[in-house]
């Protein structure tokens, strides 16, 4: 039988990687925008859209938590979004 698994130690450490991943791209993001490339502009419109974006798909998705009686998980589905944007936009930029 495997070890019951403790959820907020769980959520930190994905919380920590998301910090890391979030990291990665600014980092491609600055060197992309140091570069003056025929993409950096498109990137920072890019950016600024998906941050909205992904802002109400959390939002809809921590409203439907609530009320469907399971607010509880809220935490963990919000970071693992992120990660999943943020990762991403890790394979897009390092390309």
């Amino acid at each position: 039988m495997a070890p019951p698994r403790n959820t907020w130690f769980s959520l930190a450490l994905d919380t920590m990687r998301l910090g890391l991943e979030a990291q990665t791209v600014v980092n491609l993001r600055l060197m992309k925008f140091a570069t003056f490339g025929p993409g950096a502009i498109g990137e920072a419109e890019r950016m600024i859209s998906e941050k909205m974006e992904a802002a109400m798909q959390v939002q809809a998705q921590l409203l439907t938590s609530a009320l469907s009686g399971s607010a509880h998980l809220a935490p963990a589905r919000t970071v693992a979004h992120y990660r999943r944007r943020v990762r991403a936009n890790v394979r897009r930029l390092a390309k």
